[in-house]
């Protein structure tokens, strides 16, 4: 009888993807060179299979036994303006070619995993005119393996617009079954910029393309409203000018945005982000908000303007502060046991950083467990 699938969580952070995948999955080894994050890693997930350091660093010798999955979540930061930044050849984002590396040596020693997923932001589909993608799929192919990829917004599942990539790949000497895989690109996962990076793929690469089916989720049935904490611990609400300095940084079209919530004559929450805009040729900081149910996507704190607000409009009253760090949390899909850093800022960082939980765990269910499942049961026939 065949126990828990196992797998290796690379660039783990907080353990996200461990908690997507639940507890139907086995950890056998978790790594981040963040020592930071890896005190809430132990804090949630014990010290048993965590190893704290530069991937690079990391050995062949140091992954136990033989993995059913490989996760990467790999940095983003190079990948993040699509084009701009330095891409798989930048510092942070570059830390994919040790990881992939380790991949491949295990191939070697005849403990190539049959499943490898990378997660990162939509970026990288355009990072260097498709030249970055182009690239993960080369190594995916190199490396024996079939991929293919798909765009989820945590949007579908919890009230937060973050879009993200997730490359999906399988080992090339396993069967895939027909019913996991369709013809072409399908809505909503297969969006027009993953189309366009596909067809700017070389055909030997579009020959190892597997174009996943993924169901849609139910409709979400969780709201802002509901992840909004009464009393936070961690941020305090700002007072009428504080608030007031706020809306004065607003354009007219976020200010109708705002008497219209107040005519809504409800309880209404939006959220809040400062950006630079330019205004008549002049950079100016710019207050942008949202109503429409959906908090902005939670970034790390590298400033002050990435940090995201909470609006709370009642009785014809504007009220405004940070969002907590068990709100973003809560945006992550984390239940609210689980232990965050007391420190805001490398709560909010942690929480910025990671993947959707019900994301990880809606992939999981549909394709990754099924693969598995499948190319068990040829196995032991």
């Amino acid at each position: 009888m065949r126990g828990k699938p196992g797998f290796y969580e690379f660039f783990a952070g907080g353990g996200m993807a461990r908690a997507g995948l639940g507890p139907g999955w086995r950890c056998l080894f978790a790594n981040d060179f963040d020592r930071r994050k890896a005190e809430t890693y132990r804090a949630n997930w014990g010290d048993d299979v965590l190893h704290v350091g530069d991937v690079g660093a990391v050995t062949t010798a140091q992954l136990p036994g033989v993995a059913d999955l490989v996760w990467g979540s790999f940095p983003c930061q190079d990948l993040s303006l699509a084009g701009a930044g330095a891409g798989l050849r930048g510092e942070r984002s570059g830390t994919f070619w040790p990881f992939w590396g380790l991949v491949t040596a295990l191939g070697r020693e005849g403990r190539a995993p049959k499943l490898v997923v990378l997660e990162n932001v939509c970026g990288a589909l355009t990072s260097h005119n498709g030249k970055d993608f182009t690239a993960l799929c080369r190594a995916l192919a190199e490396g024996g393996y079939r991929f293919g990829a798909l765009v989820i917004d945590a949007a579908l599942f919890l009230p937060q617009s973050r879009p993200r990539l997730f490359i999906v790949a399988m080992r090339g000497d396993l069967a895939v079954p027909a019913s996991l895989v369709g013809q072409g690109a399908a809505a909503p996962f297969h969006t027009r910029a993953l189309m366009t990076a596909h067809g700017n793929l070389p055909k030997a690469l579009k020959e190892n393309w597997l174009w996943w089916r993924l169901p849609p989720p139910p409709p979400r049935s969780a709201k802002l409203l509901d992840v909004i904490e009464e009393t936070p611990q961690d941020v305090s609400w700002r007072s009428a000018r504080e608030t007031g300095a706020l809306l004065a940084m607003m354009s007219e079209i976020n200010l109708a945005r705002i008497e219209e919530a107040k005519r809504a004559g409800s309880r209404m929450v939006g959220t809040l982000y400062r950006r630079t805009r330019y205004v008549n040729g002049e950079k100016r900081q710019r207050a942008e908000a949202r109503f429409d149910d959906l908090a902005g996507c939670l970034r790390t704190p590298a400033g002050g303007s990435s940090r995201q607000f909470v609006l709370l409009i009642e009785n014809g009253r504007v009220r405004s502060r940070l969002m907590s760090a068990r709100e973003t949390a809560r945006l992550m899909g984390l239940q609210d046991d689980y232990i965050l850093p007391r420190n805001y800022n490398e709560a909010y960082h942690l929480t910025g950083d990671g993947v959707v939980a019900p994301v990880v765990m809606h992939v999981a269910r549909h394709i990754l467990e099924p693969l598995i499942g499948a190319t068990s049961q040829c196995v032991a026939a």
